[in-house]
């Protein structure tokens, strides 16, 4: 991913950047003033939402660069259940990088980024759907927590309580649960997560952020009466940043790669509207109005803001340093307030200031980016104050699952002079290697399981390693806690930067994560064995029950360097009967049972990421019957059907969008388009009469679901006859199916169909079903979810010339990875449409 020119212009000026080093930041006097003004309001405010991207990035970047409120985005999932446009990650693996898109964008708008246990199952289309399958206490319980421990004034729901199914059911549940909290949060009877305590807190008000979706339209929105709303604008231009309000929030919205929503900037007025649902009224479009957000808010704040508050009034911009005497002053009363959430906010801000007046930049880093249990590896810390002369080192000591390392040997810092320390850390044989914590346990459909209650709701794991250093300032103490990186740099990209984390001595990864065994051929199953540190040896195995047979029962392996690896192959005979199964490879070495796989996730736009998972497969036996047919592929938005489709048998050539026009496509039976493919590659369209020509002489055009657009344009710009799509699902992966047309080829050849073949999908059936088509088409299928009318678009089929168009809202790209047997079968089918199929004359 490239970052545009403006992208790395807003990271480097609004805030802390996580994304472009670890530590520190050097800022502006511009940035430093900003963040004067957030410690001297006392204010804060809790944003709910559902998912990633759900959230109002110009309202929290207003409410955190307007108002200068602590402002913290609530989403209860992980967005775990969605689509993935830029790469192949889905489910657990797409949760994890949707949360670093998420913190990406908070460093961007200012705010602050907090969960719930939700697991996002998927799309739902009611609040009872989602509430049956989320464990309903516990994620109130959440909400209950995190809103004690942040103290909001303010609560804004994203979306409306009182609409149930007229949005993602996860939507209108997360408003529900965040009206219920807030009454709960300020009952000390309510229980919140067991082993955390927080004090019962009321917020003051409660609003609801409307706007003309939720209307209908903008029309309608324009006409409604605003009476009841407090409008803010949040166009507003900050001229000390040199950007607008809404150039932030669209910067921090583009972050959300993965969903598609990279987007132009946008300036000029443009206005927010609350609507209050519970609490206090506002007066004066004023969301604080009647709370004491000043100093005077807490018994010691008086002294505090006799010294801050004419900061901001007198603010040096040409030398901020000027002001480090009476910020630390500041920061030694602080350290005094009696109620400990002040305290903590307070502190955490101040010591921000203070390395920013002071340009103090602290770097813990090391060369490697992972190490294992027992090794060796070299680090550094150093310590650089370029706007003063005052600082020393006091202390300093590395903390982590290695020997304690401390340093005591207090140091004068000179000014503008790296003070650098190296070290050389042994992780302890027994370390722990990293992982999200979210994904240390098996999740159930509906939630992670999270057994340490001070976890739930943060947004990663805490650092591997981190240093804690103790600076002092004439004679007043401070501390910071650094985290151990891995910095480096590529000659096309320059300086880059990961989390160091440990890593288990072995990765163990099944290549295939789906094998199916469609036949009674032997079949070679490959088993990757990496070694994440030196000469580790052992045998390598796959757990197997007695009806299956498997030659070599182990491998022998040798591996000597760091990072190498090896492929081993065992040769699999499957029993006759089909079925399904779960197996698990194991590594041994010195006794140590491996079972995990090492997976990294890598993209420009967020730091990397390395999760483990179970190194498991899904095998099922399938008694499938197909043609060796040869199929091109042109990828969409990203999927594993081509792998799926090797994987019994097909050979799948990827075909590339931009070469379409020159290539030949003769020797494909089938021609098939990716999810979305019409959707990023909008350009196929003038392909149009290229893929019909290949159809009308025999081929088969198979076009999977695209989605469809809110400017009405929703047109399958590449059918030979018109399909107009829609938004209509069908969510309940075991809605009855009935078979509109039992006797069609799609339902017989060579495969003959049943509703036992849908059975066993995950997810959903499909989505973005056509609601209205030509006559030429055939609808194959009919299926709705409970309570709805029914829905016949989710396939249908055409012919054209000697061949046939196939356009399908069924999730393949869920079903065929997941290893569904009928899945398997029907999308054969589609492939294998035979050529004495009744043809309709071409109307074109």
């Amino acid at each position: 991913m490239k970052k545009s020119f403006l992208s790395l212009f807003f990271l480097s000026f609004i805030g802390l950047s996580q994304l472009l080093a670890q530590d520190f930041q050097p800022k502006s006097s511009a940035q430093l003033f900003h963040e004067l003004q957030k410690l001297n309001f006392l204010g804060n405010v809790l944003y709910v939402a559902a998912h990633p991207d759900d959230e109002n990035t110009r309202l929290i970047s207003y409410l955190n660069h307007e108002l200068h409120a602590q402002t913290s985005y609530l989403s209860l999932t992980r967005g775990d259940g969605g689509q993935n446009l830029i790469g192949t990650e889905i489910r657990e693996l797409l949760g994890v990088l949707r949360t670093q898109e998420l913190l990406a964008a908070r460093q961007i708008d200012g705010g602050s980024q907090y969960f719930s246990r939700a697991n996002d199952f998927g799309f739902s289309k009611n609040p009872e759907e989602t509430l049956a399958i989320w464990d309903r206490e516990k994620v109130l319980s959440d909400m209950v927590d995190r809103i004690r421990k942040l103290r909001p004034d303010v609560i804004i729901n994203r979306f409306d309580h009182r609409t149930p199914g007229s949005t993602h059911g996860h939507h209108t549940s997360s408003a529900i649960l965040s009206t219920e909290a807030f009454k709960l949060a300020g009952q000390s009877d309510s229980s919140p997560n067991k082993g955390v305590t927080e004090q019962a807190w009321q917020a003051s008000r409660q609003f609801f952020n409307t706007s003309w979706w939720f209307y209908g339209s903008e029309t309608a929105f324009d006409q409604a009466t605003k009476n009841g709303l407090i409008s803010l604008d949040v166009g507003v231009y900050y001229p000390h940043l040199g950007v607008s309000n809404n150039e932030i929030a669209s910067q921090a919205s583009s972050q959300h790669l993965c969903q598609g929503f990279g987007r132009l900037n946008k300036r000029g007025s443009e206005m927010e509207y609350l609507e209050l649902i519970q609490g206090s009224a506002a007066t004066q479009n004023n969301i604080f109005s009647g709370i004491d957000t000043s100093w005077n808010r807490i018994s010691e704040g008086a002294a505090i803001g006799a010294i801050l508050e004419p900061l901001s009034e007198d603010f040096n911009f040409k030398n901020p340093a000027a002001h480090l005497h009476d910020l630390m002053n500041a920061y030694r009363l602080i350290q005094n307030i009696e109620d400990p959430f002040w305290r903590a906010q307070k502190t955490k801000q101040i010591k921000a200031l203070i390395i920013g007046v002071a340009g103090i930049h602290l770097s813990y880093e090391t060369t490697v980016a992972y190490a294992a249990p027992g090794d060796k590896f070299s680090a550094s810390m150093g310590v650089l104050v370029r706007n003063s002369e005052d600082f020393r080192l006091e202390n300093l000591t590395l903390e982590g699952p290695h020997t304690p390392i401390e340093d005591s040997k207090a140091s004068r810092l000179l000014p503008n002079k790296t003070h650098q320390k190296n070290f050389q850390i042994t992780l302890a044989a027994k370390a722990i290697p990293s992982n999200p914590y979210w994904l240390n346990e098996t999740p159930s459909l509906g939630m992670y399981q999270v057994s340490d209650p001070s976890l739930i709701g943060a947004p990663n794991s805490a650092a591997a390693l981190l240093a804690s250093v103790k600076l002092s300032f004439k004679g007043d103490f401070i501390d910071f806690e650094v985290p151990l990186v891995h910095r480096y740099a590529k000659p096309d990209k320059g300086e880059l930067w990961e989390p160091f984390t440990v890593a288990p001595r072995l990765s163990v990864e099944m290549e295939q994560d789906v094998v199916l065994f469609s036949d009674s051929a032997p079949k070679e199953i490959l088993v990757r064995v990496t070694a994440m540190t030196k000469n580790v040896t052992g045998d390598v195995s796959i757990e197997l029950p007695k009806d299956w047979k498997m030659s070599p029962a182990s491998h022998s392996f040798n591996l000597l360097e760091k990072g190498s690896s090896q492929v081993f192959g065992f040769e699999l005979s499957a029993p006759s009967k089909e079925q399904e199964l779960s197996v698990k490879a194991i590594a041994t070495s010195k006794k140590i049972k491996h079972d995990q796989e090492l997976i990294t996730i890598a993209y420009d736009h967020i730091p990397t990421q390395r999760v483990l998972r179970p190194a498991t497969a899904k095998w099922v036996k399938l008694n499938i019957k197909k043609q060796q047919d040869k199929v091109g592929y042109l990828m969409g938005a990203g999927d594993k059907i081509p792998e799926s489709l090797s994987a019994i048998g097909y050979e799948v050539t990827l075909l590339d969008p931009n070469s379409l026009g020159s290539q030949d496509l003769s020797s494909f039976k089938a021609v098939i388009l990716g999810i979305r493919t019409l959707n990023v590659h909008p350009e196929l369209s003038l392909q149009k009469d290229k893929l019909l020509a290949y159809v009308k002489r025999g081929g088969v055009l198979i076009s999977q679901y695209n989605t469809a657009s809110r400017n009405g344009d929703n047109q399958v710009s590449i059918a030979p006859y018109p399909i107009q799509l829609s938004r209509d699902r069908v969510t309940k992966e075991a809605a009855p199916v009935t078979f509109l047309d039992p006797k069609h080829p799609v339902l017989q050849y060579p495969n003959p169909i049943s509703n036992k073949d849908f059975e066993g999908w995950v997810q959903e059936r499909g989505l973005y079903f056509p609601n209205a088509w030509d006559p030429a088409y055939t609808p194959i299928l009919e299926m709705n979810d409970p309570g709805e009318s029914p829905k016949q678009g989710s396939l249908l089929v055409a012919s054209y010339g000697k061949g046939s168009f196939v356009y399908t809202g069924l999730s393949f790209f869920r079903e065929l990875p997941a290893g569904v047997p009928g899945a398997y079968k029907l999308f054969s089918n589609l492939i294998s449409i035979p050529a004495s199929i009744d043809r309709d004359p071409i109307k074109d």
